[in-house]
C-alpha cells in the first residue's frame, strides 16, 4: 500500500493543493530494499544542492533519512520512495518570500522483475534548469504521452544542436563495442549513472552524441534508480541489441554496488 507523509504526518488537503497549484520544488527518487539504498549519499547531496539553488535552504540529511525510514514496509520489501521538498506557504504572488520547505515523502511499489527493453523516439526539448531534479514535469510528461500515443514507450530528449541528452525521467548511455560512452549536454546528473560510471571496469568516455549518428553504437541503455540498467531496443529507426553481453556486465556491476542503510 502506498504511503504519503508531509513532515512526518498525514498530509492536509491544503498542503497537497499548494504543490499542485505552485509546482515549485525539487525531489529525489530512491529504490529501497531491506532498508538500504544504493548511492544514498548522492541522493542526499542532490537534495542539498537543489535546495540551496531553489530555496536557499538545505534539507537536514538526518531528517530526510528519518522520514524515509518511517514509510518503509515492515517486511523490507522493495519500494520506490520519492522525497519532495517544497514550501506550502509560498504562493504565486510572492514566491520570493523566505522559504521553509516541507518534506513530502511518498512510496510506490517497485518493479518485481526487470522491465523489458524500451523503444523510444527522439524529441527536441531541453528541461528548464536541467541540472536540477525539479517538480516542473509538464514538458516531460507531455512528450512521453505523445510518444506513447504514437506507439513508443518513451521520449529521448535532443537539444537545439542535435545532441542526445537524457530521457524523460532517465539518463542514457551507449556502448560502441569497445567502450562505454556517456553523452555530453545539459542534463540531470543522475545518481544511477554516476554509480555505474564509478563501478565500470572497462574504458569509458564522455562526448557529444548526435541523434543522426546513433548507428555507430551497438548498445543503448536507460538508467534510473527505479530500474537500474534497462536495455533500449530502438531509438527512432535505429535498432540496438537488447541482449548484448555488455548489458549483462553493466547490470552485474550495478547490482554489486553496496547499498547504504537509510
Amino acid at each position: 500500500m502506498a504511503e504519503i507523509e508531509i513532515d512526518g504526518a498525514p498530509p492536509g488537503a491544503g498542503q497537497l493543493a499548494a504543490l499542485g497549484l505552485l509546482n515549485y520544488g525539487h525531489f529525489t527518487t530512491l529504490r529501497v530494499e531491506d532498508g538500504r539504498v544504493r548511492g544514498l549519499g548522492l541522493h542526499l547531496d542532490r537534495l542539498a544542492r537543489d535546495g540551496r539553488l531553489l530555496f536557499g535552504v538545505e534539507p537536514d540529511p538526518a531528517v530526510v533519512r528519518e522520514r524515509v525510514r518511517a514509510v518503509l514496509p515492515a517486511d523490507g520489501g522493495p519500494v520506490v520512495v520519492r522525497v519532495t521538498a517544497y514550501d506550502p506557504a509560498l504562493g504565486v504572488e510572492r514566491p520570493g518570500a523566505a522559504a521553509a520547505p516541507s518534506l513530502l515523502v511518498t512510496t510506490r511499489a517497485a518493479a518485481a522483475a526487470a522491465p523489458g527493453p524500451l523503444r523510444v523516439r527522439t524529441t527536441s526539448y531541453t528541461r528548464e534548469l536541467p541540472e536540477v531534479k525539479h517538480t516542473g514535469l509538464f514538458g516531460l510528461v507531455r512528450h512521453r504521452r505523445l510518444a506513447q500515443q504514437d506507439g513508443y514507450d518513451d521520449a529521448l530528449l535532443v537539444d537545439s544542436v542535435g545532441r542526445v541528452t537524457e530521457g524523460a525521467t532517465w539518463n542514457i548511455g551507449f556502448h560502441d563495442g569497445r567502450q562505454l560512452v556517456w553523452p555530453e549536454g545539459d542534463q540531470l546528473p543522475g545518481v544511477t549513472a554516476a554509480l555505474l560510471a564509478a563501478a565500470h571496469s572497462g574504458p569509458q568516455r564522455r562526448e557529444p552524441v548526435r541523434a543522426a549518428d546513433l548507428g555507430r553504437f551497438a548498445v543503448a541503455f536507460a538508467l534510473n534508480a527505479g530500474v537500474g540498467v534497462r536495455p533500449i531496443a530502438a531509438i527512432d529507426g535505429t535498432a540496438f541489441d537488447p541482449d548484448h553481453p555488455v548489458l549483462a556486465v553493466l547490470r552485474q556491476e550495478y547490482e554489486r554496488i553496496a547499498a547504504d542503510e537509510v
